[in-house]
Parts: C-alpha cells; structure tokens; sequence
C-alpha cells in the first residue's frame, strides 16, 4: 500500500504531518537588517556551535529600514546631530545623550574594524570620510550652539570640534550653504573633520553573506512569521508562511530576537510577554528631495545639520547631506515626513489598526493628545507642493534652483508609544529593547539613532539574554578581542580613546575627508 492511501487510511494528511515538522535552532532572528545581522555574528564569534535560523519576509536582506535610501546613512555619533543635544530649562546643555550616542559609535566601528581584519567586510563599500557640520542662523541658536560646543569639547570624543562665527571660515567649509545669503545674517557652524558616512544596507548583506556560509546558518527570504507562542517546555514555537509558495513553516528556538523594523511591533504583541503590555506605534513616512545635478553634487561634501524649527519634533531637523550610496556620490536634503499607516515600506496600509490592543489603546489617545504639535507638522508635510520643499531647502542652499531637485520615497519609521503612569501614554523618539524577563525573547523597537548603535543595541541583548555566558571568562576574552574597549569608556578617558580612534582609522581606511575629497567618488 503506497503512502498516499495509508494516509487515506489512517485520516492523517500531509499537512498533518509537516504540521508537525519543526525547525530546531538555537536562536532565531526574525528581520535581515543591520541588527540581527550583527547580533547573529557576535554569536556566531562568540559561539560557533551554535544554530541561527534567520527569517526575512523580502526576497533580499536589508530591504527595508537597512536600505541606504531609507536611512540618513550618517554615522550617528552627535557630532553634529542637535537633537541630541538639547537645552534644559536653567539655559545649559544637556550632553549626555550626545555622550553616549558618541561612545555607541566607536563600538560599531571597533567591531567594524575587527571584521575588516577577519576580511568579513570591504570598508571601502559601506564607509566613508564625510566631515560632519551643524550649522545655524539667528542670534537665539547661535548662542545655543555656542553653549553645545563648550560643553563637549572638553569630552575626549569631541575634542577635535571646530566652532566659528566667521562668515568667511563657514563658506570654506560649506561653500554651498553660504552662496547668496544674506551678509547681515548672524550665523554660526561647529565642524568635525572624524565624520563618517554609512551604507548601512551594503555592511549588512555584506555580514549576512559571510553568515550564510557557516555551519550551523540557515537565511530564509519570503518567510513572513505570523504566529509567536511559548511551549510548555519554555521553548519558543513560530510559524511562517512562505510568500511564494504559500506553505507554512514551523520553527523551534530557546531564543528569538525580533527585529523586523516596524514590522516588530505587532510579532512582540503576538509573544504576550508581559514586558511587550503596553507599547504602542506611531508609523511616520519619510521623503527626501536627491539632488540631480552633478556639479552642485560634486560641490558639496558635508552633513550639515540644522536645528529643528520651534514645535516640530525631533525627527525633522533638516540635513543637506552628502552620501554614498552603492559606491555613488548623492546629494540629499531632507527628510520630509507624512502620515502613513503603513509599518514597513511594503507593509499593509492595516498595520496601524491591527497593532490596536486593549493594553496599548489609552497610552496611544495620551500620546496623541499630549502631541498634537506633531500631527499638525506631520498634516503639514503631507499637504507640501514641490515649492514648500524647494523653501526649506533654500535656507541651507539659497542658491538653489528647483529643477535640480527630485522627491524620492523613503522607508517608515515607527515611533515607539509605550504606557506612562502620570501622562497615560508618552512617544518616544529613541530606540528601545523590550526583553522578556527570562531572556528568552528580545524585541527592537524605534528608529533613531538606530544602525549607528547596533553594536552596543546587540552588547546590551547579549548581557539581557545570554547572561551566563557573558560573564564567563571565554566571552569576556572573546568580547575584548572583538571591541578592545569593552568594559571601558572612552568619553573619560583620553589616551584610551586616541587609541582606539587610531586603530579603527586605519583598518576602516577613514582618511581625513579633504583627501577623500580630491580623490573623488
């Protein structure tokens, strides 16, 4: 009797039984961006007998928030970035969060240049030498940035900041942005020479290329998770569906990490862990207006950040900014947002409704009343002509001319709302890790600064998740190896910073920006 009619026989199907089948790994990660590209190799250097199954919906890896035209692509190191930085009610600076977005930054790199060593990853494909500037007008901000400079340039991480008030020394180092102003204009402008560029997506295919090729790897694009639930036995069980064949899949793991972009939220809701009551999203798209000219493209080579305008929130300081994307020079200014109830660039317009959940439906309406400065800016960008872009663009390039500029789509950012007990719900703007109180699952959750900190997210998880481990003495050797810093902090400590910085320059090939500069791109 052939299978066919034993199944008949015994009223079991084959979808019985691959019901049944489950894949066995030691971790999951569900999301092929720069996190759980770089929490899958610290495992993997930590570990290498351990199994990673990694699950993407998208037929490629970082696609969607990783993806270079979706991100700002600046190493977020607060150089020059204000909304790290902002002032506190007795008049000073408030520096810490610039502190330690600073000291995340090197960690990304150390880890970088570990791999540069180990010929995981090109540098020349992913970062770049781009000086990093701030830049403002009027007398009220150009205290402020006077105040932010004094207060981190004495920290060994900022110490090679430059500030100026003269006209003349700001149209060398930007000539683009002081072309045509006004000569009567109070202005001011900080420079760091150390700042980088990152395509984010090329150093994340990159890793996840090398991974695929361990033992004990499995990449799986087209698998969309749809279900999360804990066993008896305290393991996780997913289920996936295949998006082009449409067959489900079942996955077993002591350990899931869930970063999928704005696709996290609703999978964390799906754990039920108590830790995920709560949070809420607010999905926000972003526009970018990309330079089509080449000569104005080759005239500029800069990240100039500005200050956002009174009442609009921190996402929208505006940056003219110099990018490699893909080994191409761009010029791009930005980022314009809109409403959206999209999660993820090629989500569903459902993704907002379907994210409602009676624990996170009061902090989501005590968000939203407690930031209504927000919709009216996010109505605002929605509603904008070419013309309105091409004005906010004109107060960091007067000389523009509209024709040299196209709208491009970037991806979704999804704002993390979470339960707060004097305001009912708070927004936050940052980025979060929600770990279930065992360890056993970890969630990513915001946007900004994001990619730039990835390392020092994923440190964070290994210390929430693996615990044990990480204390042990083959870890902690292992961790040293791969980030010479770790345990230590650089903002406080001169000569550890100087050469730390000094190593990672020279194995991440990050030459002054002048010389990159005259080499062209």
């Amino acid at each position: 009797m052939d299978i066919k009619h034993q199944l008949e026989n015994s009223q079991i199907t084959l979808d019985d039984i691959k019901h049944k089948i489950k894949t066995k790994s030691d971790v999951i990660l569900i999301g092929a961006g720069i996190m759980s590209a770089t929490l899958g190799i610290l495992l993997k250097e930590l570990d290498p007998t351990l199994t990673i199954t990694i699950l993407e919906r998208l037929d490629a890896a970082a696609r969607e928030s990783t993806n270079a035209w979706n991100n700002a692509g600046t190493g977020h190191s607060a150089f020059c970035e204000l909304n790290y930085t902002p002032l506190k009610p007795d008049g000073t600076v408030n520096v810490k969060k610039a502190f330690d977005i600073a000291s995340s930054y090197e960690i990304s790199k150390e880890f970088w240049a570990y791999l540069v060593e180990k010929k995981v990853i090109i540098p020349e494909t992913f970062i770049h030498s781009v000086p990093h500037y701030s830049f403002v007008t009027g007398e009220e901000d150009v205290s402020f940035l006077k105040k932010r400079f004094e207060a981190l340039v004495k920290d060994p991480l900022f110490k090679e900041m430059e500030f100026t008030e003269d006209k003349e020394k700001i149209a060398e180092w930007i000539p683009l942005v002081m072309k045509d102003r006004n000569p009567d204009e109070a202005v001011a402008a900080t420079k760091m020479i150390r700042g980088t560029d990152v395509d984010y997506g090329t150093l994340t295919r990159a890793i996840f290329q090398y991974l695929s090729k361990l033992d004990g790897v499995a990449l799986k694009f087209h698998e969309e998770v749809k279900d999360l639930e804990r066993e008896e036995n305290g393991l996780w069980n997913l289920t996936s569906t295949n998006l082009i064949t449409h067959e489900k899949e079942h996955h077993e793991s002591a350990f899931v990490f869930i970063g999928a972009g704005g696709g996290s939220l609703p999978l964390l809701e799906k754990s039920e862990i108590p830790e995920a009551k709560g949070y809420g999203g607010f999905p926000v798209s972003g526009q970018w207006l990309r330079c089509t000219n080449h000569e104005v493209i080759e005239s500029h080579f800069a990240k100039v950040y500005g200050k956002a305008k009174v009442g609009t929130p921190p996402m929208s300081v505006p940056h003219l900014d110099t990018r490699i994307i893909n080994g191409h020079k761009e010029l791009l200014f930005g980022p314009y947002a809109g409403f959206t109830t999209k999660f993820l660039k090629k989500g569903s317009y459902w993704d907002l409704a379907k994210s409602l959940e009676l624990g996170n439906i009061f902090p989501m309406i005590s968000a939203g009343m407690h930031n209504f400065p927000l919709t009216k800016y996010l109505i605002q960008q929605a509603t904008q002509s070419h013309e309105d872009r091409i004005e906010a663009l004109r107060e960091y390039f007067p000389d523009v001319d509209p024709d040299d500029w196209e709208l491009v789509v970037a991806g979704k950012r999804v704002q993390v709302i979470k339960s707060d007990e004097k305001e009912g719900g708070v927004l936050e703007f940052g980025t979060e890790v929600v770990f279930a109180h065992d360890g056993t699952l970890a969630a990513l959750l915001g946007a900004s600064p994001g990619a730039s900190t990835s390392v020092a997210i994923m440190i964070e998880v290994l210390v929430d998740c693996f615990s044990t481990r990480v204390e042990s003495s083959e870890w902690k050797n292992k961790l040293k190896e791969m980030i010479p810093s770790y345990g230590q902090t650089l903002h406080d400590n001169e000569e550890l910073c100087a050469s730390i910085r000094a190593r990672t320059q020279k194995l991440l090939k990050l030459d002054e920006a002048v010389k990159y500069q005259a080499a062209g791109v």
